[in-house]
């Protein structure tokens, strides 16, 4: 199925996301035709803006996006499960960027279920001759050439994604989302001050995990190396959903024990 586009105005090439990358993207989720975590993703929106010097309009508030992507999506085109890619671009019309208006986009990529990770195995690789940054930006989604840079690579590669590091040659995650080890009863989880995303759906899940008492959480610097010693490796993507990893390199990895864990996640909503 087609994902469907939306916006807030008539797009035109003279916008400032298509032409300098000024822009932020946020993704929402719908499950059973219902938003869920939309709290979190809306708060991760505004510090993205924020971050990013950008005006907030006054009618930004929670109750606008539920409102609107009920409208819009859930009623407007049916959707019952489906990742909202919201994507928020400054406008060139006062003399200060910082007072500028923004405008938004959005694609809504149906699923199956947000919640249940693809069947399919993921094969991965490290690259190294580019890294990505470890800065105040590295965390939320904005325009990244490393992520072009690394897809293409990828798929040059018969891979389906590459695992990026930081400038310190540790782990920050991969051109689509991030990355959480499984050895025995830990998970590691790359830090944020080592280049991994912010992540709505990551932290709900590592909070429900801990919670529950179902696992340690650790929030580690991992070098390239331990990449090879996890019993399993999961891949979330806010973008694109959650993934197993079942090859990087010659190492093979089961997906056993994080799949009953997400099963139990997703007991929850």
């Amino acid at each position: 199925m087609e994902n469907q586009y939306f916006t807030s105005d008539e797009l035109n090439v003279k916008n400032r996301a298509f032409l300098l990358g000024d822009a932020v993207k946020v993704s929402f989720f719908i499950r059973n035709s219902k938003l869920i975590m939309d709290e979190e993703c809306y708060f991760f929106l505004m510090a993205s803006m924020r971050k990013m010097r950008m005006n907030i309009p006054l009618t930004y508030t929670l109750e606008f996006f539920q409102t609107l992507f009920q409208k819009e999506v859930i009623e407007g085109k049916n959707s019952k499960n489906a990742i909202i890619n919201f994507q928020v671009f400054r406008n060139s019309d006062e003399l200060t960027l910082a007072k500028s208006s923004i405008s938004y986009f959005y694609e809504v990529d149906e699923k199956d279920d947000i919640l249940t990770i693809h069947q399919r195995l993921l094969e991965l690789d490290l690259i190294k001759e580019i890294n990505v940054n470890n800065n105040l930006l590295s965390n939320i989604r904005v325009h990244c050439p490393e992520n072009i840079y690394g897809g293409i690579y990828a798929q040059e590669n018969d891979l389906d994604d590459v695992i990026l590091l930081n400038p310190n040659k540790r782990i920050a995650r991969s051109t689509s989302g991030n990355l959480l080890f499984l050895e025995g009863n830990i998970i590691k989880v790359p830090k944020h001050s080592e280049g991994a995303y912010i992540s709505p759906l990551l932290e709900n899940f590592v909070t429900f995990l801990h919670k529950n008492n179902l696992a340690d959480i650790q929030e580690h610097e991992i070098i390239a190396f331990e990449s090879q010693k996890a019993e399993e490796i999961l891949m979330i993507s806010d973008e694109k959903g959650i993934f197993s990893v079942g090859k990087i390199r010659n190492k093979t990895f089961g997906n056993s024990r994080f799949t009953e864990l997400v099963e139990k996640w997703k007991e929850s909503f």
